[in-house]
């Protein structure tokens, strides 16, 4: 590299940005066409910085791979950080081995903590744990290793493993301190706010309060059958049963489980889980059916059983039943929670995160754009949704690599 282009590369590493854009701006070879596409990305400006990187690993020739590899590892962070979660992770991957076999260990496991961020965002965490697996952050500069503890203490948090995630983010302060990048600083201290913040709410005879993630995390050691409508499943500290396939089912379960040590009428329950008005024969019959499959479903934790009303909940050896909501709970709260990371979500990464059809996701932020609790810029497959009225660039991006010494 030149010593301009040297002098950009430092810049970079160092933060400053607008020193990137002073030494290359009226450059167009291919390495200057790189560093002004990662500031831009920095900036916020995310179609430009594509523009630029795409036009960059076009220009670099066949005895550039690494250089080519590099670009195409910045447009997936761009990716990543405008939620387009469908971006080919084949062409990720395939950089990714260009860049191990030709020595670049450092951005090859840049790109591998990349591919573990977007499997986090679309709940994929068992595979994601693989790969995290595979990386050592031994010899990793602070900004990398701040990013590696960031992306354990997401699994963690989503694991409900606090401690590991407590431990993880002092780790990811002192590399993010350490970097000197006040944006991985902020991104770090924002992680963090999650462990302080209501995780969910239990709903209990007692009443209802808020819970942390610490106290959902020790909620079973407790003794007590849990219906979590987080997840939607019905547990104890030794047996899960998954009910997010089956909504009907969840749906009398959590309402058995909030009137207990009570029991609920047949036509509460046919309100509830079919959201009829009235309950008619038709109605009754199908109850029925859906009760019984619910009792197959929770045999060995609870028994079901018929009151002159309607029918009631009975734990087998726990020691009461509590139900487990989020914190606040109206409709797409769940697209609501994707959007409340100050990201800008693509609908097709909405879709993909949540499991369900981007049509489906469609109607859903429109509804939400119509009442002012979304906003979206660009248009077509650009287009972008939003909570706050700017979106962010937390992270840090390595390309190109800093000189030696530097």
């Amino acid at each position: 590299m030149d010593s301009m282009i040297t002098a950009a590369a430092r810049a970079l590493a160092a933060g400053d940005l607008l020193g990137v854009l002073n030494r290359v701006a009226l450059r167009e070879d291919p390495p200057a066409l790189a560093l002004r596409g990662i500031a831009m990305a920095r900036l916020g400006d995310f179609a430009r910085a594509k523009a630029l990187l795409q036009k960059a690993a076009r220009g670099f020739g066949p005895r550039e791979a690494v250089a080519r590899a590099r670009c195409i590892v910045a447009e997936a962070e761009i990716a990543l950080v405008s939620r387009d979660l469908g971006w080919p992770a084949k062409s990720l991957e395939a950089a990714r081995a260009v860049l191990e076999r030709r020595g670049d260990r450092l951005n090859a496991a840049h790109a591998r903590h990349l591919s573990v961020r977007r499997l986090v965002l679309i709940g994929q965490l068992d595979e994601a744990e693989q790969t995290l697996a595979e990386i050592d952050p031994s010899p990793f500069p602070p900004a990398l290793r701040a990013a590696h503890e960031l992306v354990i203490a997401g699994i963690a948090i989503r694991r409900l493993r606090t401690q590991v995630a407590r431990t993880a983010l002092a780790q990811a302060a002192r590399a993010a301190r350490r970097s000197g990048i006040a944006a991985l600083v902020a991104e770090v201290e924002s992680a963090a706010a999650l462990l302080r913040a209501p995780a969910a709410r239990l709903i209990a005879r007692a009443g209802t309060r808020l819970l942390l993630l610490e106290e959902v995390e020790r909620l079973p050691a407790t003794g007590a059958l849990i219906v979590d409508a987080c997840r939607n499943n019905v547990r104890t500290a030794d047996a899960i049963v998954a009910l997010a396939t089956r909504p009907v089912l969840f749906a009398l379960a959590r309402a058995l489980a909030e009137a207990w040590p009570g029991d609920v009428s047949r036509n509460a329950l046919v309100a509830r889980a079919f959201r009829a008005k009235e309950a008619d024969e038709s109605h009754r019959a199908r109850l029925r059916v859906e009760i019984g499959r619910l009792r197959a479903a929770l045999r060995g934790l609870a028994e079901i059983s018929a009151t002159a009303d309607g029918f009631a909940l009975l734990p087998h050896r726990a020691s009461g039943i509590v139900v487990l909501a989020p914190p606040v709970e109206e409709r797409h709260a769940t697209l609501l929670a994707l959007l409340a990371d100050g990201e800008a979500w693509s609908s097709s990464g909405l879709a993909l995160a949540l499991g369900t059809s981007s049509r489906s996701v469609q109607r859903a932020l429109d509804a939400l754009a119509a009442a002012g609790r979304v906003q979206s810029f660009g248009r077509g497959p650009a287009r972008r949704w939003v909570t706050p009225p700017v979106p962010g660039f937390p992270t840090v991006l390595l390309l190109p690599a800093p000189p030696p010494g530097s």
